[in-house]
C-alpha cells in the first residue's frame, strides 16, 4: 500500500482521530514522536576509528587494521610518514598521487608511500574505496600545506611582531598599575578622619578608622596582585599561541588553570547547602567565643564576682572553654565538609590521630599539670619562689612550662609536670616576709646585750622594715654557746639574697664593735681554764676578785 497524504497508514489515522477527539493529547504524542526520532541517533554507536595526527592536529581517521597491525599501530605509522614529509619542504604536496589496485588504493608522494586504503576501510567508512582514497589524499595535502604555512618565515615574523606588541602592552599596563595603585593608596590614607571615620554604636566602637583604612589598603594590594596575575595569565599563553611549536602549550596552560577552577566550582555548587551549614557553625562559634571572652574579661577586672572563683582564674578558664567550644564546633561541622566521607580524608585523620597520640604524651602531661597549677594558685608571675633546687623570680607561666630567673640572672625553664611533682616555696605569697639567721654567742655575754646587738644590726640593714620591729629568739643552749635567731620583716622578697648578705655583714660589724665574740659554728683556742663563763655581774661574791685584794 502506498502511503500518501490522502492514504495515511492505520497508526497515523488512529493518532489523528485520538488527537481530534482530545486536543490535550497532542503535546504528549508530539513528545513521544520526538523521543522516538531522536533515540536511534542517540543510541547509535559513535563512529569508531583512530585519528591520524600531525602536530596534534587530526588529519584523518583509520577504522581498520592491516595485516598484523592494529588500527592504533597503523595510525601511528601513517602519522610518522606524514610528519616526515611535512618536515621536508622540497617534497611538494602537489606530487601526491593515488594508485588503485584490486583490493587497495595507495596514496604516495614520489617513492614514499603515505598510506593504503583497503576495502575494509571503505566498508567501515561506508563509502567507495576510490572516494575514500581521494578524500584522504586531499586531507593530507591540505594538512601538510597548512603545517608548512604556519612555519613559514612570514608567519613567524608576524608572530614575533604580535609577541612584541603584546609585550609592550603588558609593560604599559604594569607601568600604569605601578603608578595608579600607590596614588590610590595615598588617597585612601588621606581619607582617614574625613571620609573614613570610626563606626560607633552608641558608646561601643564597632570599626576603628585606623583599622578601616588598613582593611582598604589590604584590599587594594590584593586587587593589584590579582590584576598582575591575571595579566600574566593572559599574556603567557597568548604569546605562546603566536608560534606553532608552543601553540599546544598555550592550550594546556589555559587548561591547567581552567580545569581546576571548573572542578572547584562544580564541587562547591554541589556542596553549597553543606557549606552554608558550616558557615553558620563558624559564625555562631565565633560570636559565642567573643561573648565568653567578654564575660571572663569582666570577671578578671572584678566587675563580675563569682563566689569561690578567683579573678586570676578567668583567662585560663576562658582558654579551656574556648578549646572545648572549637572542638565541639569541629565535630559538628566535620560531616558536612566536602570529601569528609572519602577514604583519603579518613586515612589522613587516622594518621594525624596516631601521630598526636604517640608524640604528644609529654605535652599532654605538662598541659594537665599546668591546668592543675593554675587552679592551685601556688604562685604568680613575678613571685620569688623555690622549686626543687631552683630559686628565683617567675618571669613566665603558661600551660606547658614556667621560666624562673635566678639572682645570677640565669633563666631556667621547668616543665609543669616537674613543677607539680616538686615542693614549691613561695616567698611572695605574704605581704611581709620574715628573714631569719642564727648566731651562737658564748655564755659569758648577757643575752640582753646579744638581743640589742642583733636588733641594731637588723635596723642598719637596707630592706628591713622598722614596723613590725625585728625580734630575737633563743633557739638552743649548746655545750659552749647559746643559739640566737634574729627575725626581721621585709617587703622585698625578690631582694632576699642581697638583704641576707647585708644583714650578715651588719651582724659582724655590730658584734666586733662591741667586742663580743661570735662562737658559730665553733671556736677552738687555748685559754685560761680558771676563767668562769658567766657574766661578771652574775658571779657570786665568793668568786669575785677585786684589784685591792690582789
Amino acid at each position: 500500500m502506498t502511503i500518501t497524504p490522502e492514504n495515511p497508514p492505520d497508526t497515523v489515522c488512529i493518532v489523528r482521530r485520538a488527537v481530534a477527539r482530545r486536543p490535550c493529547l497532542f503535546l504528549p504524542f508530539a513528545l513521544l514522536v520526538l523521543l522516538l526520532c531522536c533515540c536511534p541517533a542517540a543510541l547509535a554507536e559513535p563512529p569508531s576509528g583512530i585519528p591520524v595526527l600531525l602536530d596534534d592536529v587530526p588529519v584523518l581517521t583509520v577504522h581498520a587494521g592491516g595485516f598484523t597491525f592494529t588500527p592504533e599501530e597503523r595510525a601511528k605509522a601513517i602519522s610518522v610518514r606524514i610528519a616526515s614529509v611535512a618536515h621536508t619542504p622540497r617534497l611538494a604536496v602537489e606530487r601526491i598521487e593515488i594508485s588503485h589496485g584490486e583490493s587497495e588504493s595507495v596514496i604516495k608522494l614520489d617513492d614514499i608511500m603515505l598510506m593504503t586504503v583497503t576495502d575494509d576501510d571503505a566498508a567501515a567508512a561506508k563509502v567507495p574505496r576510490e572516494d575514500l582514497a581521494r578524500g584522504n589524499a586531499e586531507k593530507i595535502k591540505q594538512t601538510i600545506a597548512d603545517y608548512r604555512e604556519r612555519r613559514s618565515t612570514r608567519i613567524l615574523m608576524m608572530g614575533a611582531g604580535k609577541a612584541a606588541a603584546v609585550t609592550l602592552v603588558l609593560v604599559f599596563l604594569l607601568f600604569l598599575l605601578k603608578r595608579f595603585f600607590p596614588r590610590l593608596e595615598k588617597r585612601v590614607t588621606s581619607w582617614k578622619g574625613t571620609v573614613i571615620r570610626t563606626i560607633r554604636f552608641q558608646s561601643m566602637e564597632i570599626l576603628n578608622e585606623r583599622r578601616a583604612v588598613g582593611l582598604l589598603l589590604s584590599l587594594l594590594r590584593l586587587a593589584r596582585n590579582v590584576l598582575v596575575l591575571l595579566l600574566l595569565y593572559i599574556y603567557i599563553p597568548l604569546v605562546l599561541s603566536f608560534f606553532p611549536w608552543t601553540e599546544g602549550v598555550a592550550e594546556r596552560l589555559f587548561g591547567y588553570v581552567i580545569a581546576p577552577v571548573i572542578k572547584i566550582w562544580l564541587a562547591m555548587s554541589a556542596n553549597l547547602p553543606n557549606l552554608f551549614f558550616v558557615l553558620v557553625i563558624v559564625v555562631c562559634t565565633r560570636y559565642f567565643i567573643r561573648f565568653c571572652r567578654f564575660l571572663f574579661a569582666e570577671v578578671e577586672r572584678r566587675k563580675i564576682t563569682l563566689p569561690g572563683f578567683y579573678p586570676d582564674w578567668a583567662m585560663p578558664t576562658f582558654r579551656i572553654i574556648r578549646f572545648l567550644i572549637i572542638i565541639f564546633a569541629v565535630v559538628m561541622a566535620f560531616p558536612y565538609l566536602p570529601g569528609s566521607d572519602s577514604l583519603a580524608f579518613r586515612g589522613v585523620t587516622v594518621f594525624l590521630g596516631v601521630l598526636l597520640s604517640l608524640g604528644s604524651s609529654s605535652a599532654v602531661a605538662n598541659a594537665v599539670a599546668g591546668t592543675i597549677i593554675i587552679y592551685m594558685r601556688a604562685f604568680h608571675v613575678g613571685d620569688h619562689v623555690r622549686i626543687g633546687d631552683t630559686a628565683g623570680d617567675v618571669i613566665e607561666k603558661n600551660l606547658l612550662l614556667i621560666r624562673v630567673r635566678t639572682p645570677q640572672n640565669v633563666d631556667i625553664t621547668i616543665p609543669n609536670a616537674v613543677v607539680l611533682g616538686s615542693h614549691i616555696t613561695n616567698y611572695s605569697s605574704s605581704k611581709e616576709l620574715i628573714l631569719h639567721t642564727d648566731v651562737t654567742i658564748g655564755y659569758d655575754v648577757p643575752w640582753q646585750r646579744v638581743h640589742a646587738l642583733l636588733i641594731d644590726a637588723a635596723g642598719r640593714t637596707e630592706g628591713i622594715l622598722p614596723d613590725p620591729p625585728p625580734f630575737v629568739r633563743q633557739k638552743a643552749l649548746n655545750d659552749t654557746s647559746v643559739a640566737y635567731e634574729i627575725n626581721a620583716y621585709t617587703n622585698a622578697p625578690s631582694r632576699m639574697g642581697a638583704t641576707y648578705s647585708d644583714l650578715h655583714r651588719n651582724i659582724q660589724d655590730c658584734f666586733q664593735e662591741a667586742g663580743v665574740e661570735i662562737m658559730s659554728p665553733g671556736v677552738l683556742a687555748l685559754r685560761d681554764g680558771s676563767a668562769v663563763a658567766i657574766p661578771s655581774d652574775f658571779l657570786p661574791s665568793a668568786f669575785r676578785v677585786s684589784a685591792e685584794q690582789e
